[in-house]
């Protein structure tokens, strides 16, 4: 899966539990420029209705036939298709390409026990991948203890025995931002475009508004507690901006003692190492320390606060992409 959450397993565990029957359609392998990237998936009701994408489009219809084909019985079936140039264009592309797409019913082919798991993990912002042999369908689920790169890269697809298929379920990539700032203001923007959940925390409520942040999820707490309250976890990145200790700190502090993948604090060298000292008297060590990308953002020679935000995505995205 991309980064970003979608609801397809939800929405075929469901019709499942109705009893109206289900099937998954999953884009395991593509040539070309295909419509829809590998882990893209379409759910199908026994009824036909439909949620998801696997082609934007091109061969929905065939793969709807064939689920339907499936759903009341199993048989789980790899599908190939080629999307030509004509079609492409039609949902954007440049040309034409190949998909490889999988097929499996719900409660047939996926257990229904097994599909509930996956869904509660994702509702749990688990990072779950789910695994099947297309030489004798065994299934199962795996964390990233294993193939750790497919989940840092978000990166569904056959293992080198091309024949195990893992398909990534990531939870959405959040963003939190302390303080209300002007670089927190493309910043903001700038993740929502990236795909990030993105919240701004400032307890002062004139610079975390609705007027200087339209459209934009603010929670006006003290950092410590928001942060604590809103969960951090290893999909999560955090950026300091108020440049104000009372604020920044408990912010810092609280994003040390989490999984958070980027934290970045935005101030000159010098500002960096009196906020050193003062978590090393907290108790924080040369590790902790290590993870703190200070002065914030990538040297780019950003002068602007949109260059800045800039930047800071940057080193964000390279910090997740990269490791």
């Amino acid at each position: 899966m991309t980064p970003g959450f979608d609801d397809i397993p939800e929405t075929a565990l469901a019709w499942h539990r109705a009893g109206t029957g289900a099937a998954l359609a999953t884009v395991v392998e593509t040539w070309g420029s295909a419509p829809r990237p590998v882990g893209s998936q379409l759910a199908i009701s026994g009824q036909g209705e439909i949620a998801g994408s696997v082609s934007g489009g091109c061969v929905e219809g065939a793969v709807v036939v064939e689920a339907l084909d499936i759903v009341g019985t199993g048989g789980a079936r790899l599908l190939d298709f080629g999307v030509s140039d004509d079609e492409a264009f039609a949902v954007g592309l440049a040309c034409g390409g190949r998909i490889r797409v999988l097929v499996e019913a719900v409660g047939h082919d996926i257990p229904g026990d097994l599909l509930a798991d996956l869904v509660a993990r994702r509702a749990a912002r688990e990072q779950v991948g789910y695994v099947v042999d297309t030489r004798d369908w065994a299934r199962h689920l795996i964390g990233p203890e294993t193939h750790g790169d497919r989940f840092r890269l978000d990166r569904s697809g056959f293992e080198e025995d091309g024949a195990t298929f893992i398909g990534i379920h990531n939870p959405p990539l959040r963003l939190v931002v302390v303080g209300g700032v002007h670089i927190a203001q493309p910043l903001m923007q700038m993740a929502g475009l990236l795909g990030y959940d993105a919240v701004l925390v400032d307890p002062r409520e004139a610079f975390a508004s609705e007027a200087r942040f339209p459209g934009q999820v603010l929670i006006h707490d003290w950092p410590d507690a928001a942060l604590a309250a809103h969960g951090l976890d290893a999909r999560t990145a955090v950026v300091t901006l108020t440049h104000d200790p009372k604020l920044d700190d408990p912010a810092i502090v609280t994003a040390l003692r989490s999984s958070v993948f980027y934290l970045g604090c935005l101030g000159s060298k010098r500002t960096h190492g009196k906020r050193v000292a003062r978590l090393e008297q907290a108790g924080f060590g040369a590790g902790d320390m290590a993870r703190i990308h200070a002065p914030v953002g990538l040297d780019i020679g950003a002068r602007s606060p949109a260059e800045i935000a800039v930047a800071v995505l940057a080193e964000i995205t390279q910090s997740l992409r990269r490791g």
